[in-house]
């Protein structure tokens, strides 16, 4: 068995505690980083990481989960979900900590790969009679006796989009077997965008597409330590990044907490056996991403958290300029908040048809899945614009903070951008730089386009949603209203569709 050394972390003190020490091969804008725990820039991410942990001792029926495995309390992101209930508590937890950190927080791509990971291994042994499951179950019982972080590693950098992996000029833009011993496999290729992955301690590496009889040596599924020989990370840049190597709090909206990508980069990179959870069954490839991106779709619930901090700023400052009663600012924060429950209504109705598998883990709705996917490439964008309406002009033309405190100049400042007498200046500078930092920032990256692109571009949610939008059973059902007789080649199709509505109206 693979050497597993990290301690069971139990507070959000265990897990800062835990990145210590790691060598992992890491550029910043050009520069190796020795240690990820004291770099100002990548420091944010790690806070928003803990607050994970810090969740789980301060509310842990809502954070953690009593382990099936071990008998003992886990972090809710490791947790195989056994009902529609552990599918909603999830969204809850999303959300909260959405509000608690106003960014990405960057654990879901790991809770909805192993998730997705248990069924899918399941199918894969019964219809070949492999041992993956087996092997994911003993694998994820370590890292519940760890209490750690898994990321998921599934966005390969593409290439040639009209090409398939094997097909590309160079092999490696799809991640790929590249050798094989009795002990294991080693890959190499790149993923890019990987949310939080440097703040993880394993990494799942899968598929990102639907694969083909040639591309047997991309079907690869297995887990790595996140400072395994053979990676490389680049770090990715941030809109206004640097503003935390700059002295102060002020500029850089929301100082304590951030996101994080890099890209993750293997070189013949080693797993271990008892680590492969799919090997060459490249038939599964499609099913995975399926109920990946169904879980993970749906998780963006999230953003619904961080649209309540945008919220409460907007109205915040709306309330500092002395125009909270004006009735058109009412209902630009009514607008607001339909728009952020709408997000999470269709998330959470998601959790709450799920349905169990094959394996026994529930798999949440894909139609609302996808819907709420859908919903969030476009309202958090809206609900921006509204924020940056109600804030004004002086959201993007702001004085520093260094002028603030300029011995000359800083009183000038305090004179002529006073909103109300009884608001501090500093005060209303410091909401309008929160909203600066959601909407145009280093954390809009994580409000705006990661919403756009993450889990999928607006296309595959539309793609996903023709394929789940059962217009033959809609059609029966208009046409038995109309008096029309339905064709008898369609009846046994049409039954047949019709069974995922009759899962859904199905007493709980």
């Amino acid at each position: 068995m693979t050497n597993l050394t990290i301690a069971k972390i139990n507070s959000a003190q265990d897990y800062l505690d835990s990145l210590r020490g790691r060598k992992l091969k890491l550029y910043l804008m050009g520069e190796p980083v020795d240690d990820i725990t004291t770099h100002p820039i990548i420091l944010p991410s790690i806070n928003a990481m803990a607050a994970t942990y810090r969740l789980a001792e301060e509310a842990p029926e809502l954070a953690t989960v009593v382990s099936p495995l071990t008998g003992e309390r886990i972090s809710r992101f490791l947790h195989v979900c056994q009902s529609a209930d552990d599918l909603v508590m999830q969204n809850k937890m999303q959300r909260r900590l959405g509000q608690l950190t106003g960014t990405c927080f960057q654990r879901c791509v790991g809770m909805d790969a192993i998730n997705a990971l248990y069924s899918v291994s399941y199918e894969i042994d019964e219809a070949y009679q492999t041992s993956y499951h087996q092997r994911f179950l003993a694998f994820l019982k370590e890292m519940h006796l760890q209490n750690c972080v898994i990321g998921g590693a599934m966005t390969d950098v593409k290439g040639d989009r009209s090409l398939a992996p094997h097909e590309q000029a160079d092999p490696d833009l799809f991640v790929r077997i590249t050798r094989r011993t009795a002990e294991g496999v080693y890959i190499s290729g790149a993923k890019a965008h990987q949310t939080g992955c440097l703040n993880a301690h394993y990494m799942l590496v899968m598929p990102t597409m639907r694969l083909g009889e040639h591309d047997r040596d991309y079907a690869i599924i297995g887990a790595i330590p996140v400072d395994a020989e053979g990676i490389t990370y680049i770090y990715g840049r941030q809109s206004c990044d640097t503003r935390s190597l700059e002295p102060g709090s002020i500029d850089v909206g929301n100082a304590q907490y951030g996101g994080q990508e890099a890209m993750v980069i293997f070189d013949n990179a080693f797993i271990p056996n008892e680590w492969i959870f799919m090997d060459g069954e490249y038939d599964f490839a499609a099913l995975l991403v399926d109920r990946f991106t169904a879980y993970h779709r749906r998780s963006y619930v999230c953003k619904s958290g961080v649209g309540d901090v945008v919220i409460g700023a907007a109205a915040a400052v709306a309330e500092m300029n002395g125009v909270e009663k004006a009735s058109h600012i009412k209902d630009k924060l009514v607008e607001m908040t339909h728009l952020n429950e709408t997000v999470y209504a269709t998330g959470i109705a998601a959790s709450y048809q799920g349905y169990a598998t094959k394996s026994g883990c529930f798999l949440c709705d894909s139609m609302l899945a996808n819907t709420c996917k859908h919903h969030v490439t476009k309202m958090p964008y809206e609900i921006s614009r509204l924020a940056q309406d109600l804030a004004g002009g002086m959201v993007a033309t702001m004085p520093s903070e260094q002028d603030l405190n300029h011995p000359e100049i800083g009183q000038l400042i305090r004179k002529y951008l006073k909103g109300k007498a009884s608001v501090p200046t500093e005060d209303r500078m410091r909401m309008l730089r929160l909203i600066e930092n959601l909407t145009l920032g280093r954390n809009a990256v994580g409000y705006l386009t990661e919403s756009l692109h993450g889990a999928g571009s607006p296309q595959a949610q539309r793609v996903q949603i023709a394929r789940l939008m059962q217009l033959e059973y809609k059609k029966r059902l208009a046409t038995v209203l109309a008096g029309i007789e339905l064709p008898a080649d369609k009846a046994a199709v049409v039954e047949e569709l019709g069974s995922y509505f009759e899962r859904v109206f199905k007493p709980a």
